[in-house]
C-alpha cells in the first residue's frame, strides 16, 4: 500500500510541475487562436470549398512554432525536459493526428462539413489534458466544443464554425489564464 502512495503523491508531484512550468498548455491554446483566425479568413474568403478545406489543413503546420514562440513570450518552458509527464502531453497531441486521417476522408466525401469534422476532432482531443492539467476548464471545453459545433456545423456555413471556434478559443485561453 504505501508503494502505491508513494507513487501517487511522485505522479501529483510531476503533475503539478508540469502545470507550474507550463502553464496548463496555455501556449497552445493561444496559438490556436491565430490558427482560427487564418481557418475564419479563409473560410469568408470566395475560394471554392476544396481550396478552403485544403489551405485550413495548411494552416495547422504553424502551431507549433507559434505555440513555441508564444511560450517565450510568456515564459512558458516549451518542452519541460525534466518531466516525463512533458512526453504524454505530446503523445496526446500526437493521438489526434490519427484522427485527422477522419476529417482529410470527409474534405473529398463532405466538403461542407470538413471544417466541422475538424474543429470537433480539435474538441475532443482537449480531453486528455483536463488529468495532465487538473483542469476542469480542459474536460469542459472538450465536451462542449464537439458539441457546440456540431450544432453549428449542421446548420450553419463552414465559416459559421470557423467563427465560432476563434470566440470559443478567446474564451478557452482566458479561463486558462484566470
Amino acid at each position: 500500500m504505501e508503494n502505491k502512495e508513494t507513487f501517487v503523491f511522485a505522479l501529483q508531484e510531476l503533475r503539478i510541475d508540469n502545470i507550474r512550468k507550463q502553464k496548463k498548455g496555455v501556449h497552445f491554446i493561444l496559438a490556436s487562436i491565430i490558427i482560427w483566425g487564418a481557418v475564419l479568413g479563409i473560410h469568408l474568403s470566395p475560394l471554392p470549398i476544396l481550396t478552403k478545406n485544403l489551405y485550413t489543413f495548411f494552416c495547422s503546420a504553424p502551431l507549433v512554432p507559434l505555440a513555441y514562440l508564444i511560450s517565450k513570450l510568456i515564459g512558458v518552458d516549451f518542452q519541460n525536459k525534466d518531466n516525463p509527464l512533458s512526453k504524454l502531453g505530446l503523445l496526446f497531441a500526437l493521438n489526434q493526428m490519427l484522427y485527422i486521417l477522419i476529417a482529410m476522408w470527409v474534405y473529398e466525401a463532405v466538403p461542407d462539413k470538413m471544417l466541422m469534422v475538424y474543429a470537433m476532432i480539435f474538441g475532443a482531443h482537449l480531453l486528455p489534458y483536463g488529468w495532465l492539467y487538473q483542469s476542469k476548464v480542459y474536460y469542459i471545453f472538450s465536451v462542449v466544443i464537439p458539441v457546440i459545433v456540431l450544432l453549428t456545423g449542421l446548420f450553419c456555413p463552414a465559416a459559421a464554425v470557423a467563427a465560432l471556434m476563434l470566440l470559443v478559443e478567446i474564451v478557452f485561453a482566458g479561463c486558462l489564464l484566470f
